[in-house]
């Protein structure tokens, strides 16, 4: 008895392709637009990369806002003498991330500026603080050429604290903080 002979893949897809097109349909055959699966593979694909840059990027974002972070005085939006180098050099920061973003096909997103106090004090006042610091944060960026309709400030008060219990002074500075992420 001989065996039916092995069909590569090459040579069977377009009888299937064939087959499950003619079946599709109770009167003729319809084309099948591999042009539009091909460009919907080809995005799948695309949104995948554009996944993995922002994810690279917003841990970026969140090192490098961590390494120059700018103080506040206390229970205050006014930021602590020191802070221009460190405001110009995360703006700096920014415009790289826009330059990989454009690489990687991202065209629609904003910049979000979260700031984020310790635990004391009031949770009301404290949201308002945290988003006044943020707002300020923006002005700065803004100041130093990144555009106000790329980026965005939310205050998000002792909600998501980094470190707790926040007992000691050194723990409550690690949680007044802002972060910059990537948001679509």
């Amino acid at each position: 008895m001989t065996q039916p002979a092995k069909l590569s893949v090459k040579r069977w897809w377009p009888i299937v392709i064939a087959v499950v097109a003619g079946a599709a349909s109770a009167g003729p055959a319809h084309a099948v637009d591999f042009g539009s699966l091909a460009g919907k593979a080809a995005s799948a694909g695309g949104n995948a990369a554009r996944d993995k840059a922002v994810k690279e990027v917003n841990a970026k974002l969140l090192a490098e806002g961590r390494k120059d972070q700018c103080s506040f005085k206390t229970d205050s939006d006014e930021l602590a003498p020191g802070c221009d180098a460190k405001v110009k050099k995360l703006a700096n920061t920014l415009v790289d991330v826009k330059k990989r973003l454009k690489v990687a096909g991202v065209t629609s997103y904003k910049f979000e500026v979260s700031g984020h106090t310790d635990s004391s004090g009031k949770a009301a006042h404290n949201k308002e603080l945290s988003g006044k610091r943020a707002a300020v944060m923006v002005r700065e960026l803004v100041a130093k050429g990144i555009s106000p309709g790329e980026i965005v400030s939310i205050g998000m008060g002792s909600d998501r604290p980094l470190v707790t219990p926040d007992d000691t002074p050194a723990k409550k500075a690690k949680n007044r903080r802002y972060e910059i992420q990537l948001r679509f």
